[in-house]
């Protein structure tokens, strides 16, 4: 005899699935979960109609969530790396430029992509877009400090002392020390890389700024453990599983 008593919802199918709500807002690219729960205990989020502000909230797929009256839908997470050039703007919209860096991949994905930080008009190198606000707010906050390489191409040779300067720290309205500088080129000290974690804005032309040192090329050769390798300029790919993995773990 077949056992047709009624059961609960089927884990397995996903029926009744629930999720909680500042991850759903979350997913849906309008900021990170922390910035969610702010929204919620504000009164900023409403479902189905009705004003949420308890953190805990769960929802179900078929809920209606909205955000100043505009209803949220889970974007597929999206991780582009740019090899930027120089003249390009890293930002979404700027009706002063010319030339956006969201040019450069437009045909890339249906999404709507943001700048993980910036890269000045004239500074070349990696640059990250995505949609996922967590992971873009995790990167850009100074108390993670993410590693950054520079390729640095200066006006005359950078002196020993300046170099020993940079690490020991150099006023720009702050203290700012580099992790590392070297010679790439020992043949040329005009050229410099410099490893550093503030992200303070400008903050390489500002130092070498402040020591008297005029830049004429800057390229971000590594940001957050992604390299320019087989990337070349102008040209973007979309981020491996494994390396989405790795910017979410570290």
């Amino acid at each position: 005899m077949n056992d047709r008593r009624k059961r609960g919802p089927d884990r397995n199918t996903g029926e009744e699935k629930t999720i909680r709500l500042n991850k759903f807002i979350s997913n849906s690219g309008v900021c990170s979960r922390r910035d969610a729960d702010r929204l919620i205990a504000n009164g900023e989020i409403s479902v189905n109609g009705k004003v949420v502000t308890d953190l805990g909230t769960k929802i179900s797929g078929k809920s209606r969530v909205e955000y100043k009256g505009r209803i949220l839908n889970p974007e597929k997470k999206v991780y582009i790396l740019l090899n930027k050039p120089a003249g390009y703007v890293s930002t979404t919209d700027d009706p002063h430029a010319d030339k956006l860096v969201t040019d450069l991949i437009k045909n890339a994905c249906s999404e709507r992509v943001y700048p993980v930080g910036r890269l000045d008009r004239d500074t070349t190198g990696l640059l990250l877009l995505t949609n996922d606000g967590e992971l873009t707010k995790k990167l850009t906050h100074p108390s993670h400090g993410r590693k950054k390489i520079y390729h640095v191409y200066l006006n005359r040779p950078l002196t020993r002392n300046d170099m020993i300067s940079l690490t020991e720290g150099v006023d720009i309205g702050e203290v700012v020390s580099a992790d590392a500088v070297a010679y790439p080129d020992p043949e040329d000290k005009t050229q410099v890389g410099i490893e550093i974690h503030s992200g303070q804005n400008r903050v390489v032309r500002r130092l070498f700024e402040a020591l008297g040192y005029k830049i004429k090329k800057l390229d971000r050769v590594y940001f957050a453990g992604l390299t320019k390798k087989n990337l070349p300029r102008g040209k973007w790919r979309f981020l491996t599983d494994k390396e989405i993995n790795i910017l979410k773990r570290t």
